[in-house]
């Protein structure tokens, strides 16, 4: 065990059960951290704390929908007063929603999707930034290319508005929080292999104001394909670690420059 990267240290993910906040779980408890998972689909996230557990980790698992304030709050203080400390924030959670013209967008499928991204990020923070601030720690926001530096999904706009929100927010947040030795950055990639797609909702209508956009031959540059879910959790790892204790405030693109390429 000695000289893990982040040994002894406490986490949160937020969505642990799948793609990059398994991912994430997986390489923190790796490296030494007892990780806690806050999962809308508890059963999933059992199934990754018993692969941490055969590797010799520690985790455990709460039932949170993280636009639920009282969940997300629970969760964070059953994590905390388990283990004694907080050191470590993912707030990975999120979903991609439903895809569809502005004028039919459904009022409250803008809102599902503000909620569970914008909200469930705000709120996870919100609660374990009393618990970061007595040693200081490290928030990590997942957001994506797209509302930052891709707009070529039409029909994403909240999904968009949410990705940009959380970007602002993370620059906010680590303004504030600076003083307490407590580092806020957003991770923002590209296409990656997960199951995310599983939850978007395309209308059928979508068509009607589709823009055609033909992308250039391999525009996935960086080792010609889709990134893994993997190469993400290294990156929450180092976000993580006392390796990136200067940064702070930051938005990393981890795309293999395809937002560049195909950009908004």
């Amino acid at each position: 065990m000695n000289g893990k990267r982040v040994e002894g240290k406490v986490a949160i993910v937020t969505g642990g059960g799948s793609g990059i906040g398994k991912a994430a779980a997986l390489r923190l408890a790796e490296e030494g951290a007892k990780v806690c998972m806050l999962d809308r689909t508890p059963e999933e996230a059992e199934k990754v704390k018993a692969e941490i557990e055969r590797l010799g980790g520690v985790a455990m698992v709460i039932e949170t929908d993280v636009s639920q304030a009282e969940m997300v709050e629970n969760g964070v203080k059953q994590a905390a007063e388990k283990w004694g400390r907080l050191d470590i924030v993912f707030a990975n959670a999120g979903i991609n929603g439903t895809w569809a013209p502005i004028e039919t967008l459904e009022v409250e499928e803008w809102d599902k999707t503000l909620g569970i991204n914008l909200r469930g990020t705000f709120l996870t923070v919100k609660y374990a930034v009393p618990y970061l601030k007595k040693n200081g720690g490290s928030i990590i926001i997942t957001s994506s290319i797209n509302g930052n530096r891709k707009f070529s999904n039409i029909g994403a706009s909240a999904y968009s508005s949410s990705k940009a929100g959380q970007v602002a927010f993370m620059k906010m947040a680590s303004l504030e929080l600076a003083q307490f030795n407590i580092r806020v950055n957003a991770i923002c990639p590209g296409a990656i292999k997960t199951n995310i797609g599983d939850n978007t909702e395309k209308a059928p209508e979508l068509d009607k104001v589709d823009i055609p956009v033909e992308f250039p031959e391999g525009n996935h540059l960086l080792n010609g394909g889709t990134g893994e879910a993997r190469q993400v959790g290294d990156l929450v790892l180092f976000l993580a670690s006392d390796e990136s204790s200067h940064i702070t405030g930051t938005p990393i693109y981890i795309d293999g420059a395809e937002s560049l390429l195909m950009g908004g």
